[in-house]
């Protein structure tokens, strides 16, 4: 049997993108750890998968699998390459879309400049519903790593991210504290490590460790989040430039500390690599 899917990715972060729609086939964890690998597969830091949905007022399905064949709620970069293999290969003719999710729906809009915006929807700050453990919602939270005590925001963007201030991201322990923070007993679900530079109050740099992925050069959900982190602490602007390792992604929140209830919006491009068939 073969399978078309077709190789993406927004800033660096990169995903085979496969659709269900007019082909068949029963995903399993093994088969997208030995695409995921690099050397010997096709490799990438996400699998997107593409069904079609009965959900009311949705366009399609959109999911999420890790490298590591684990499922996942949310993936900014990945959101935006969804809309934009769907329009391109004739699967649609809207240039608004809205897709079902595992946690959820997501609002998607192809830009005429070749970006694509999405509505990243409302930050999760309840630390049972991130899920983290906590006694009561705050701010920052104290976490202690390897002896160490750092002081973290925790959000979920759909995902769980754990968003630590940082001076410099050439220089912060990502490859080091990354691993240790994502398994931290604290996040039951694992988490996504943020690390975060504040360069203005409508500039950050950021790197971040995504759970069963490793570091990647750009994460949608991460940037989301390290905007609410720093809007929390009152150090960013309503309209943030984020700067990752693999380009910029433009985030805006009109949320507050006091006001966080409303949604995030994310716009960047989308690069298509190749299309390939794979054989199983």
């Amino acid at each position: 049997m073969q399978i078309k899917f077709s190789k993406m990715h927004g800033l660096g972060n990169d995903f085979m993108v496969l659709q269900l729609l007019d082909q068949q086939l029963t995903l399993k964890e093994s088969l997208v750890r030995q695409w995921a690998d690099r050397k010997t597969g096709i490799g990438f830091d996400q699998l997107l998968l593409i069904e079609n949905t009965n959900t009311p007022g949705c366009d399609f399905s959109y999911r999420i699998f890790n490298a590591d064949g684990g499922e996942v709620e949310h993936c900014g970069n990945g959101a935006r390459c969804v809309p934009r293999f769907l329009f391109e290969n004739g699967y649609t003719s809207k240039t608004e879309m809205t897709f079902a999710m595992a946690r959820g729906t997501i609002q998607t809009r192809l830009e005429s400049n070749g970006m694509v915006t999405v509505n990243m929807g409302i930050p999760v700050l309840d630390p049972a519903d991130i899920p983290f453990l906590a006694p009561a919602p705050a701010l920052t939270y104290p976490l202690m790593v390897s002896g160490n005590e750092y002081e973290i925001s925790a959000i979920s963007m759909g995902n769980p991210h754990a968003v630590m201030l940082v001076d410099d991201t050439d220089t912060a322990p990502v490859s080091e504290l990354g691993p240790l923070i994502e398994y931290h007993p604290h996040f039951p679900a694992r988490v996504n490590a943020g690390f975060m530079q504040v360069t203005s109050p409508g500039t950050i740099r950021i790197r971040v460790y995504e759970r069963g992925a490793g570091e990647t050069l750009a994460c949608g959900t991460g940037a989301c989040a390290a905007v609410v982190a720093g809007r929390l602490r009152g150090l960013l602007n309503e309209a943030v430039e984020v700067t990752t390792r693999g380009g910029i992604l433009g985030i805006s929140w009109e949320g507050t500390a006091q006001d966080p209830a409303h949604p995030l919006w994310m716009t960047g491009p989308v690069t298509s690599v190749f299309d390939g068939l794979v054989y199983i």
